[in-house]
């Protein structure tokens, strides 16, 4: 079978591009096995930089600060990510603006404090809201959590 320049150069354009994307380490930045089927979901935010993490051969020392330790009980809402026996850290936001969606957030409601994922932020004629919903619930929270109601961000999870 003869090949054509043009199909030479794609074969062999796709095989570098599989071979770099499977062959070779990609060190920090790796991609998912899933990379080409499954949709963008809103991860959380960014809220704590490479250079507040220092890892050491005898420690770890994240450089947070204001950060609270927080524990879970076993709702089963955000299983299977969080769940009793994990520990976080959580800081306390500066404005309202810098909760996104994706990010998890524990909020004072009248059942207690919840600890749920942002799925949506909003405005209305109150201020900013963010709907919330448990990772492992079929529908997010019925009420709208406000600024004021916030008690935290999750920045670091512990298992």
């Amino acid at each position: 079978m003869m090949w054509s320049l043009k199909s030479k150069i794609i074969f062999v354009t796709v095989v570098a591009i599989l071979g770099a994307l499977f062959l070779f380490p990609l060190s920090r930045a790796q991609l998912p096995l899933s990379f080409f089927t499954s949709p963008e979901i809103n991860s959380p935010g960014d809220w704590v930089k490479d250079e507040q993490i220092k890892v050491y051969t005898d420690k770890v020392v994240l450089d947070v600060r204001n950060a609270t330790w927080v524990g879970f009980t076993n709702t089963n809402s955000m299983d299977p990510f969080l769940d009793q026996g994990a520990n976080a850290l959580e800081i306390v936001p500066e404005d309202p603006y810098s909760i996104k969606a994706g990010d998890i957030i524990s909020y004072q409601s009248r059942y207690g404090v919840i600890i749920h994922r942002v799925i949506e932020q909003g405005e209305d004629e109150e201020g900013v809201y963010y709907m919330v919903k448990g990772d492992n619930n079929t529908s997010k929270d019925p009420l709208k959590v406000r600024f004021e109601d916030v008690k935290g961000v999750l920045v670091a999870v512990i298992y």
